[in-house]
């Protein structure tokens, strides 16, 4: 089947969305060459007249490594055939040493496979976030859309970082229906478009001719269990119903939740004039009346949960790989940098809970005294107050400040939490067991703990805890909570490199590890994930 150009539409909620910037799109067959004379002439007779961008250097001129990059990523952009003839930039030995991770696999597609294009529907505080991560300009362009204001919406919130009632976002969500479809009547019609919360997508979709693909940026196993949820609406939940519709996969060394945690989320689903149970619901009908379903996964890890959600959806799951965002050299802030640079390697613990997670007064308390308990020094960063509180400072507890001034420093605010974790400083990753963070401690040389203060955190966690053996799970009590003891444990068991439990997980974490990182891993996943997406078309 002859491939053609898709367009792809992404509504975009969540704050943080990521996507995967290299591989949504194939180019033009481009070449970078040294070649002899032959070769060069048998690739150009593959085009039409007057199509091909010729760029020579000269055989004296030697561009650095960073010049070079950019060279050859500008000619990318155009989406034009292009033949480059230029000397092996500075420090390689040759031009293929000096291209970025994953462009010689897109130089090797043919003329005929077309590039693919993304248009972001979002907010204008997401567009600021994500605009400076866009490599391919030409190809991933974004339109602004105003968020309405709703009853039980704060005034100025426009994602899910800005407020915790994702219901009342996702009401002036199904406000934006005109915008919408004002932006598609004059963009070119897309292919396919993603989605994650806004239901009345495959409707619209249906209309105009193109595909509905829900975006889950949840694990399977979450994507499951909210099927579940949905269901409290038409009948209770009982204890049985929760523990029998998630068995003990993907092995049995790993039931997904323990009885207490199955007891607490069906107590919480049969909640009346529960708002999240009717947002949940929202979602799960996006996703039965959709396409197909894409999950942030991969089959190593997860491939029976993908399987189960699969069946329970009837519909065809996409694994998009890991989606490693991309590294940076962009410089930290000058109050974390020069508080990590005062300690050795792997010395520090990293705590962060997300942009989402609010919790409650008590347990914030719990989490600032436990990372004080394990004696090693800290840095909270990437967390909100507590609910009730306004600042990170009004609930500190009585002479904390004064307690850990020389070795901690807690930050309000956002912070790019992987650039944190690649700090030769960070021994220990202390964090709430989400999704995007469960990614980015993989890829880390940090030892992994994980406090999962509610049911969907708790499935990350069992699976790197338990399944995986690569993370620590700290000890929760019947309710749900945790205690300054029970996470000084969890961090000392962690960072004790020469105990039998923390030499196992460094073992089993660099063996995850070293696979995800794999030359080709993610970029294979990618190359799956677009052909699935053709097959739909």
């Amino acid at each position: 089947m002859k491939k053609r150009k898709a367009h792809l539409l992404w509504i975009v909620t969540k704050k943080r969305m990521k996507w995967p910037r290299k591989g949504m799109r194939r180019m033009k067959a481009a070449v970078t060459v040294n070649q002899r004379s032959d070769e060069i002439k048998n690739w150009l007779e593959k085009f039409n007249l007057g199509s091909v961008v010729f760029c020579a250097f000269g055989s004296e001129w030697i561009l650095e490594k960073g010049q070079f990059q950019k060279l050859v990523l500008g000619f990318e952009d155009t989406n034009l055939p292009f033949l480059v003839a230029v000397k092996p930039p500075k420090g390689t030995n040759s031009v293929e040493e000096a291209f970025q991770k994953g462009f010689q696999e897109r130089l090797a597609n043919e003329f005929a496979k077309r590039g693919h294009t993304v248009s972001f529907l979002l907010p204008k505080t997401a567009r600021l976030r994500l605009s400076n991560a866009n490599l391919h300009p030409r190809l991933i362009t974004f339109r602004t859309l105003s968020v309405p204001h709703v009853k039980g919406l704060p005034y100025g919130a426009e994602t899910t970082s800005d407020t915790d009632n994702s219901l009342a976002l996702s009401s002036a969500m199904d406000e934006m229906q005109e915008q919408v479809k004002a932006v598609l009547a004059e963009e070119k019609k897309p292919d396919i478009i993603f989605f994650d919360f806004a239901n009345w997508i495959p409707n619209l979709a249906s209309e105009i001719g193109c595909k509905a693909v829900f975006f889950s940026v949840v694990s399977p196993a979450i994507a499951a269990i909210t099927l579940l949820i949905s269901t409290s609406k038409e009948k209770l939940l009982t204890v049985s119903d929760v523990m029998e519709y998630l068995p003990n996969y993907p092995s049995s060394n790993a039931p997904v939740l323990r009885k207490n945690e199955a007891r607490a989320l069906a107590v919480y689903a049969n909640q009346p004039n529960n708002w999240m149970i009717e947002f949940l619901s929202k979602g799960v009908i996006g996703a039965k009346q959709s396409d197909a379903l894409a999950v942030r996964a991969c089959r190593e890890m997860e491939g029976a949960h993908c399987d189960h959600l699969s069946v329970l959806y009837k519909k065809p799951v996409f694994c998009t790989g890991p989606l490693f965002p991309e590294p940076t050299d962009e410089p930290l802030d000058d109050k974390i940098s020069n508080f990590l640079k005062k300690f050795g390697s792997a010395s520090v613990v990293f705590c962060s809970f997300g942009s989402e997670l609010f919790l409650d007064f008590s347990q914030f308390q719990e989490l600032v005294l436990g990372l004080e308990l394990t004696g090693l020094p800290f840095l909270l960063a990437g967390t909100k107050p507590p609910k009730g509180t306004t600042s990170i400072q009004d609930a500190l507890p009585e002479g904390f400040q004064e307690r850990v001034r020389e070795k901690a420093v807690l930050y309000e605010g956002w912070v790019p939490q992987t650039q944190i974790l690649r700090h030769t400083s960070i021994g220990c990753f202390v964090s709430h067991g989400g999704s995007a963070s469960m990614w980015e401690s993989i890829v880390s040389d940090c030892q992994i703990v994980f406090v999962p203060t509610r049911g969907d955190y708790c499935m990350n966690s069992r699976l790197m805890a338990v399944e995986l053996q690569l993370a620590v799970e700290v000890e929760m009590d019947e309710n749900g909570g945790f205690s300054k003891e029970s996470l000084s444990r969890g961090v000392k068991a962690a960072m004790g490199d020469d105990s039998e439990v923390g030499g196992q997980l460094k073992k089993n974490h660099k063996r995850w590890r070293d696979v995800f990182l794999s030359n080709g891993f993610a970029d294979n996943y990618i190359g799956k994930f677009i052909r699935d997406l053709e097959k739909l078309l």
